[in-house]
């Protein structure tokens, strides 16, 4: 995970692992856009985590219902990505091929450059969206 703080994506999933019921799926995506969509195809309720740079404080954490409106695509405009995560969205929306439910979380980066890690306050903030993320999966459950 040497791709900066854009990895926190990756970073997020792989503590979730350890802390959701088995029938709850999390995936690992490296920013290939039809994968994305493939990979949400019969998913009624996708959460998405990816870095932003907006321009706020470093380890800020955004939630937006991507299900319901566009994504602000100024948040996602740096990434490592073949094409940001906005973009996957709306190309998505445009087919008609997005989920029922999609919430998509943006950690506010710092650090972009490749050979990196992820900086310490986005590291502080993968445990809170975490936690986050466990309450939204029980409010999903509840609500399917």
């Amino acid at each position: 995970m040497y791709r900066g703080d854009d990895a926190v994506g990756l970073a997020t999933a792989r503590h979730l692992k350890k802390h959701v019921p088995d029938y709850v799926s999390v995936l690992e995506g490296s920013g290939n856009g039809v994968a994305f969509m493939e990979s949400w195809k019969n998913a009624d309720t996708v959460i998405l985590i990816d870095a932003v740079h907006s321009g706020t404080k470093p380890g800020t954490i955004h939630r937006f219902d991507a299900s319901a409106h566009p994504l602000p695509s100024e948040f996602f405009r740096y990434s490592t990505h073949t094409f940001g995560v906005a973009e996957i969205i709306e190309l998505a929306r445009t087919l008609n091929q997005l989920p029922s439910h999609l919430i998509v979380y943006g950690i506010e980066g710092k650090r972009f450059e490749a050979g990196i890690g992820i900086s310490p306050e986005v590291n502080t903030a993968v445990q809170e969206v975490v936690n986050r993320l466990r309450q939204d999966i029980h409010s999903f459950l509840k609500v399917s």
